[in-house]
């Protein structure tokens, strides 16, 4: 694999969507992925291979504050180092811009994420009730500091 990735282009948008379907029960559109595109709180980065579309991650950052949106990878990509790749891209992203954090939702039964989440850094800080649908579930807030000295926010 000649993993590569790069900030969000138009080009990769029918391919995302497509992924969003595969990946979720409620997935953004075409349209709602093209409106990031002009999002001035927006980082989107696609994971390519060569140039195949395999995975994206999105992000918002507002403040000193980074909250990840979206983070998918192609089925037939996963458990090859490409999600890792793309987290290390957002929270490299996050510390570029002066956050204090990068947080995400995820649902309590992903086990998998969880797992690369804690194994990157990312500890969990809350629970979201009945956050998800199709089928309902909650979220665990996985939240990763970059000053690991802030007594502020305790793993609960």
């Amino acid at each position: 694999m000649n993993l590569i990735l790069q900030p969000l282009e138009r080009e990769h948008l029918s391919s995302l969507a497509e992924l969003e379907k595969i990946c979720f029960s409620q997935p953004w559109s075409y349209q709602s992925l093209e409106e990031e595109l002009s999002n001035d709180t927006a980082c989107f980065f696609t994971a390519l291979d060569g140039e195949k579309v395999i995975g994206y991650i999105g992000l918002f950052i507002v403040c000193e504050s980074c909250f990840v949106s979206n983070i998918a990878v192609y089925p037939e990509y996963r458990r090859k180092g490409v999600a890792t790749a793309l987290i290390e891209r957002a929270c490299d992203c996050a510390q570029a811009h002066g956050t204090e954090f990068i947080s995400l939702e995820v649902r309590r039964s992903n086990e998998q994420a969880l797992a690369l989440y804690r194994q990157l850094g990312f500890r969990e800080m809350g629970v979201r009730k009945n956050y998800y649908r199709n089928p309902p579930e909650d979220a665990l807030i996985m939240t990763k500091l970059f000053d690991e000295t802030d007594e502020g926010m305790v793993n609960q």
